[in-house]
């Protein structure tokens, strides 16, 4: 689960888009859907992303956020001696939706299409 804590402290500030950024820039790669959003890779790398929160909205209970984030991935060879398949990192983008619950922090991720 995904727990959002400076982020619900920061909400109504200025510093509130960038406290999120940070947030989910030290989030794993198994907390976001960055394996979904691939576009010319096979596997998404656990390595430094960028995040630009696009849209913030809330209601009484949730804060709504849309991000898009750039990332690494890197199309997976067989790694034979003989494999032919260069291991070069791919810039890779995609955009997620963020529902996070005002009054615990907990956060669900959804990858948008």
């Amino acid at each position: 689960m995904i727990r959002l804590a400076q982020s619900i402290n920061a909400f109504g500030s200025p510093e509130f888009k960038q406290v999120l950024k940070q947030e989910m820039e030290q989030l794993s790669i198994d907390q976001l859907p960055l394996q979904q959003g691939l576009s010319t890779s096979s596997y998404a790398l656990d390595d430094a992303r960028s995040v630009m929160v696009i849209d913030v909205s809330d209601d009484a209970d949730f804060i709504y956020a849309k991000a898009g984030i750039f990332y690494s991935g890197v199309i997976a060879g067989c790694s034979c001696a003989d494999d032919p398949t260069p291991v070069d990192k791919n810039t890779e983008y995609c955009e997620v939706q963020l529902v996070i619950n005002k009054k615990t922090a907990e956060t669900i991720a959804t990858l948008m299409e």
